[in-house]
């Protein structure tokens, strides 16, 4: 909305008074602002989970060559002296070189054991060509598509040769033997791990790569080119999947430096701590760490896989920060397939970044392929050195004093540090670095409940930081975790995993694979869980269970239904919510659980949800009674029973004030209408028929008393409807209600009176329904056909039906959709019609005779005339068309009806019937009928293919997948409109700092008093006739309703500012509108004399309108005939004159909606809730004209028809609530207003122009005023104590508290003094001394005070 200048400008305000005057705005209810209102009703896009490892891999066999010939140096390498000797920490010079050779290997392989104990391993020492081939083609054969492990230590031969080949022996060891890495790849095979530890290593791991890709182009040309020799040779395998681990470069030579081992990078991946802690004890700082020897190293007690012990606590610490600093360097796909995939490749790779660090302090670069990042730099590592020395500086005392080992900081420091990331951290911000650690520490029972509580808080950060917690591999973690009994794990673990299924629901198998569900099976059934952990633990369940018949049978055998069945009457709501969800998931398409909900009878357990507070549980429980029905097992007369019983109880809530709950019930019923299909065809024909046979009799020879003379008036007088009076089920099951609404008079376009033939009306329910417009053509019944039949509904032939037998159950439903396809929200409206229209087809394609489907195409064209009388289903006569390949030639031949004449004045962009208006396009346009056309020939077109999976499968709302949403967003994350310093609350402050101003400024110029009120400050032609003004409180617009639209001005500036089609039926008008939180984010209601509100939001501000709700508030309006503009003479009786429309009320202080109009109730609709809360019956026979309420008093006052003035005490009966009848008035009550304040007064005035004033204790009138006869409009300022009266003579009269005229309006300034129209209706502003003025010639005015008082 914009900002007023003026109101910027304006002096300061007082700061005491205006805090004050704020806490007011803050303390208001805002009515239609919760997430069902402000989201699209469906779930999140699922991201692509890419952490399960589709192929997890095992090294099984593992290849040990050792080329060493101890005690022979090669040829090609000088070796310092002393040198490097120890190979797997062995001098081979201390024995006999054939002993030291099996010593060196037996020791290789127990290395290599200590990581994969499992794998078959086979040592080759010193071998030929021929023994390296045989071990390697069987090491393969064994593997068949597992991983296989080729370890070379080239250290007793030449260094590999820049043609690709390594060394071996001849059979006497007189010779070096080249081995080509080509022959080596042929017999290894793939997948495939090769560690070369040799000088210029570095050049096999090109030279492999340079043979793979010769491979892979032996192999491309073999697939294309079959006569190709290379096509005849057994197919190389390729070798992409190879992993390679090499000590240096091309060009470097391994470090000789005697302190070391002269298998360095062997000992870094084999041995890692051992090496990481004597290289530790080589760098200068270790000087620092008194009394640490290379000795005392060797003395490290304990065991590598205790954790408890010293050695055991370095290595796990080891382990996380290699495991850290990879998946902060790796990009993600990498470190999944090397440190995820396969454990002997995953400990290879952490002890590999271990090898670069300390290999590169001796100018080597270890080389890998795939290559990864450098990471010898990390900041981990600094961590890492703490660690050791921490460690270490303990040694001394503990090996000779024996003292008690003090366990490392280390991990209880990373958790503060990852802590510290999540309060302190910006929204946009990278990874925390420490996620991996808390993934080891989860490890450790010492930590653990502090690790899963930050754990919970990460994931709580939306469902990015779930799939990076899934990609770092948590997983089988917190699997494994659901078995341990510890009663304080469970709500963290219960939190944890509803955040996993909330975004990757693939687990659910995992879970059930693992007995997972029993876990949360019992934290459902643990009454003295939080209501929010067992809501958590109902939802894991409903994911269990959702299309997944594994689950469902293991949470049957849980006793999940009686669980569930329990807790339906919780107080939280949302476990209200999702325990229905969670049965309704339960039994769908599953009938053993569909059976165990008859016996503990579910269903009527679940009926009391059908009217719960709030809407999204009477979602959930219409959803799970719909899937309750939905079930295609084999009918028994005790299912059928049950499912008319659940269909009866359903159709109760076709006026639910929530469009998300009437929707989940059409769904809900297309389910019965799937499974009884037959018998809904069957009630669909004989609608079909009924419709097409009946018409009314012509008013001549009528004399019902339900029938009033037609009035004559200009042409342009809106055509009437018969309302039809459908209030609820029951009362529509008898013939004699349903012929009242018959009953009623249709004047058509030309103003002469016709024979009413609802076949002539349309009901559009919604800018995209008009019908004729182009996606519509889909449609079998169009929404003629469905209004004329709702109305018709109650005739002849189908009265034997009902009553007769259970068909009245369908014959019901089939009304309650009828009812739901002329919903006023569109996407309601538009599922019923699918509903509605796919039974229409099967319908008439099966009433078909045979011989029509033979010929193939359509033959006969329809009549041009669009509203012949004998219609068939689609409007257009002759006999029905056949199926062709096409699906358009059902509706192709049908003629457009002519589009409604225009007054001349609307804009171009108006709704007509044909064309489409601009701002249609928010209104969904999802109007096909099939999914792609039927696309079977003439002969099977009798039965539509997947027709029943058609309905059954395109139908469904979001409803469950929108409401697993709130688990994936944070929950714990303060909501912005609380967040003291976010955008929402400053825009907010500023609204009501504004407020504040208009209140107090216009409280100035009222105290002053108005002495006159002619200054016309806005003047405009509106693009309808205006039948109702509304200011908005606090900024400068006002609304302008014409008959179907509305109309935003902004009144200082003069500008129009939108102006949308309010998707109201052509013979229904808008007759009351109101701002709703008009003190902070505006919405828009609108109310239509059908008993229709809407409600509209993004208006006026250059967005598109968009409707937040709409429901039907008043469903039984009366059959008068409504709809004839006010400006039909006044003169005539007011009840030919059409009814009040509908009135409503608003208090923003208590979110209650008064409605009423040509009813004899006032109906109060409670919007926090969306439901009717109470009905005050009027007691009255005529309409209600006007309504006013005041929250602090709980009194309502109305002004009816008949003259009298009715006071109710909302807090009584509906028996005793009528504390007042004030009859003073002659005539029909124009306005009844109650002030506001503690002893405010009833001000009513009527036609006759009698102003009375009541006291409300008091019996009769404290005053009387008289003011113009023939009063069409009136309005009474709240504050400044003036009324303005609005004549059918053209002109306004404005009068003060006292009776005395202040101004008489009569001319428009400018427009050479323009006599001033018939007034359609008059508004005053609420605050300021500013009157708006419609009138039957188009114009909109505002009058408001003199200058020097503004």
């Amino acid at each position: 909305m914009k900002m007023d200048s003026d109101i910027l400008h304006s002096p300061a305000v007082g700061l005491a008074e205006e805090e004050e005057a704020d806490m007011n705005d803050w303390k208001l209810p805002l009515a239609f602002m919760k997430k069902r209102h402000s989201e699209k009703i469906e779930g999140s896009k699922a991201l692509a989970q890419s952490w399960r490892m589709k192929d997890r891999m095992k090294t099984v066999s593992v290849a040990l060559v050792l080329c060493l010939n101890v005690g022979v140096d090669p040829p090609d390498v000088v070796k310092t002296s002393p040198c490097a000797r120890l190979e797997c920490w062995i001098d081979p010079l201390s024995m006999s070189p054939q002993k030291a050779l099996e010593t060196i290997g037996a020791n290789l392989q127990k290395q290599y054991e200590n990581w994969q104990p499992r794998a078959r391993y086979k040592q080759s020492l010193d071998p030929t060509v021929d023994e390296v081939k045989k071990l390697c083609t069987s090491l393969r054969r064994n593997a068949k598509e597992e991983r296989v492990l080729f370890h070379y230590n080239g250290h007793g031969v030449p260094r590999p040769t820049v043609n690709g080949e390594i060394w071996v022996f001849n059979k006497n060891y007189t010779q070096y033997i080249p081995l080509s890495i080509y022959d080596l790849q042929t017999w290894m095979g793939s997948p495939s791990i090769f560690v070369y530890d040799c000088s210029n290593a570095g050049i096999i791991v090109k030279s492999f790569k340079q043979f793979a890709l010769q491979r892979e182009q032996e192999l491309e040309v073999a697939a294309i080119n079959p006569s190709h020799p290379l096509a005849q040779m057994p197919l190389p395998p390729s070798m992409k999947n190879c992993i390679q681990l090499a000590a240096c470069e091309a060009s470097e030579l391994l470090p000789m430096n005697p302190d070391l081992p002269a298998d360095l990078f062997t000992s870094c991946l084999t041995t890692p701590i051992k090496i990481a802690l004597r290289w530790f004890c080589m760098q200068k700082s270790a000087k620092l760490v008194p009394g640490v020897t290379l000795d005392l190293i060797e003395k490290i007690p304990g065991r590598l896989n205790d954790r408890r012990t010293p050695l055991g606590e370095l290595n796990w610490i080891f382990t996380a920060i290699t495991d850290t600093i990879a998946w902060n360097v790796l990009p993600r796909d990498l470190f999944q397939k090397l440190f995820r995939q396969d454990l002997l490749v995953a400990s290879l790779f952490r002890n590999f970044l271990l090898a670069e660090r300390i290999m590169r302090s001796y100018n080597c670069t270890p080389v890998s392929s795939p290559r990864l990042p450098p990471t010898y730099m990390h900041a981990m590592w600094q961590a890492w050195d703490l660690a050791v020395d921490i460690c270490l500086s303990q040694l001394p005392t503990i090996i000779e004093e024996g003292t008690a080992f003090r366990h490392s900081p280390f991990f209880a420091e990373q958790l503060t540090a990852f802590q510290v990331w999540l309060t302190m951290g910006v929204e946009n911000r990278n990874p925390p670095e420490q996620l991996p650690i808390v993934l080891q520490v989860l490890l450790s029972q010492v930590h653990r409940l502090r690790a899963l509580d930050l754990l919970g808080r990460f994931l709580d950060l939306g469902p990015w930081a779930v799939s990076l917690a899934l990609s770092v591999g948590i997983f089988p973690y917190v699997l494994k975790l659901l078995q341990s009994s510890a009663r304080e794990l469970r709500p963290l673990l219960v939190f944890i995993w509803a955040k996993i299924l909330a975004v990757d629901s693939s687990c659910q198998a995992d879970l059930v694979k693992d007995n997972g569900h029993k876990y949360f099976l019992s934290v459902l059934a643990d009454s003295y869980m939080p209501a929010e952990h067992r809501t958590m633990a109902v939802f894991i369940l409903a994911v269990i269970v959702n299309s997944y018949n594994t689950g469902q049978e293991a949470c049957l055998q849980g006793n999940l239904i009686a669980n569930c069945l329990e807790q339906l009457s919780d107080p939280h709501p949302l476990l209200r919510q999702w325990v229905a969800i969670c049965l309704g998931r339960i039994w769908q398409n599953f009938d053993p659980a569909r059976w165990c909900g008859v016996r503990d009878s579910a269903h009527e357990k679940l009926y009391t949800l059908l009217s719960d507070p709030i809407p999204e549980v009477r979602c959930a429980a219409v959803f799970a009674l719909g899937t309750f029905v939905g079930n295609s097992a084999e009918r028994t007369d005790h299912s059928t029973t049950i499912d008319h019983n659940v269909a009866m109880m359903l159709a109760q809530l076709i006026n639910d004030g929530s469009p998300v709950v009437r929707k989940e019930l059409v769904v809900a019923l297309s389910h019965l209408v799937v499974q009884y299909e037959s018998n809904f065809c069957t009630v669909a024909l004989q609608f079909i028929e009924e419709e097409k046979n009946y018409t009314v009799p012509s008013p001549a020879n009528t004399s019902e008393p339900g029938n009033l003379t037609p009035v004559r008036d200009s042409p342009a007088i809106p055509r009437l409807r018969s309302v039809n009076s459908y209030t609820n089920i029951r009362a529509a099951t008898t013939a004699r209600n349903l012929n009242k609404s018959l009953q009623n008079l249709n004047l058509n376009e030309e103003g002469g009176p016709a024979a009413f033939s609802p076949g002539n009306l349309s009901t559009s329910s919604s800018a995209s329904s008009t019908l004729g417009s182009p996606d519509n053509d889909e449609y079998i019944l169009s929404f003629e056909t469905i209004d004329k039949m709702r109305r018709v509904s109650s005739y002849s032939s189908l009265n034997s039906l009902i009553g007769v037998s259970f068909n009245s159950v369908y014959t019901q439903i089939w009304r309650v959709l009828l009812h739901l396809a002329a919903d006023p929200f569109p996407e309601v409206s538009d599922l019923a019609m699918k509903v509605l229209n796919s039974i229409a087809y099967k319908a008439t394609m099966n009433a078909r005779p045979q011989r029509i489907l033979d010929s193939g195409s359509l033959t006969q064209s329809a009549p041009a005339s669009p509203t012949s009388k004998g219609t068939h289903i689609h409007q257009a006569g002759g006999s029905p068309p056949m199926p062709s390949t096409s699906s358009s030639s059902l509706t192709n031949e049908v003629p457009k009806p002519p589009a409604r004449e225009q007054p001349a004045t609307r804009p171009p962009y108006t709704p007509t019937l044909g064309g489409q208006a601009p701002h249609s396009h928010q209104f969904p346009r999802t109007r096909k009928m099939f999914d792609k056309g039927p696309e079977q020939g003439a002969e099977d077109g009798d039965e539509p293919g997947g027709h029943r999976n058609y309905i059954s499968a395109a139908l469904q709302t979001g409803l469950c997948d929108w409401s697993a949403k709130y688990f994936a967003q944070p929950v714990m994350k303060i909501p912005e409109e609380h967040d003291v310093e976010s955008q929402v609350r400053m825009e907010r402050q500023w609204r009501f700092l504004r407020n504040t101003r208009v209140r107090k400024q216009s409280r100035c110029i009222t105290q002053k008093g108005v002495s006159r009120l002619d200054d016309q400050i806005f003047i405009n032609r509106n693009p309808g006739v205006p039948s109702v003004v509304k200011f908005h409180p606090f900024n400068t617009c006002i609304a302008v309703a014409d008959k179907d639209s509305i109309c935003f001005w902004d009144w200082e500036k003069g500008e129009r500012l939108d102006y949308f089609y309010n998707g109201n039926p052509r013979y229904t008008r808008i007759t009351a509108m109101e701002y709703l939180n008009g003190h902070d984010c505006s919405l828009l209601l609108t109310a239509t004399d059908d008993g229709a509100l809407r409600i509209w939001k993004n208006f006026a501000d250059q967005k598109n309108p968009e409707m937040v709700t709409a429901w039907q508030g008043l469903s039984d309006m009366l059959p008068t005939t409504r709809g004839l503009a006010r400006r039909v003479s006044i003169y005539l009786d007011r009840s030919k004159q059409g009814g009040a429309g509908m009135v409503v009320d608003w208090e923003q202080e208590t979110g209650l909606l008064m409605t009423s109009g040509d009813v004899r109730v006032v109906r109060i609709w409670d919007t926090d809730r969306e439901m009717k809360v109470q009905d005050i019956p009027t007691g009255a026979d005529s309409c209600v004209t006007s309504l006013s309420c005041d929250s602090q008093r709980s009194l309502i006052v109305a002004g009816l028809g008949d003259g009298s003035v009715r006071v109710f005490d909302r807090r009584m009966g509906p028996n005793e609530c009528r504390v007042m009848t004030y009859r003073e008035h002659g005539a029909w009550v124009v306005k009844a207003h109650l002030q506001k304040e503690t002893d405010g007064h009833i001000i009513s005035v009527s036609v006759n122009g009698d102003v009375r004033f009541f006291e409300p204790r008091a019996p009769d009138s404290v005053n009387v005023l008289q003011t113009v006869k023939g009063l069409t409009a009136l309005d009474i300022h709240p504050q400044a104590n003036l009324f303005a009266c609005g004549s059918m003579n053209q002109f306004i009269a404005v009068y003060n508290a006292n009776g005395d005229v202040i101004s008489n309006i009569k001319y428009y300034d400018g427009f050479m003094g323009q006599r001033i129209g018939a007034i359609s209706c008059l508004a005053f502003h609420p605050h300021w001394p500013h009157l708006a003025v419609g009138s039957n010639d188009y114009y909109m005015s505002i009058y408001s005070a003199e200058k020097r008082l503004r």
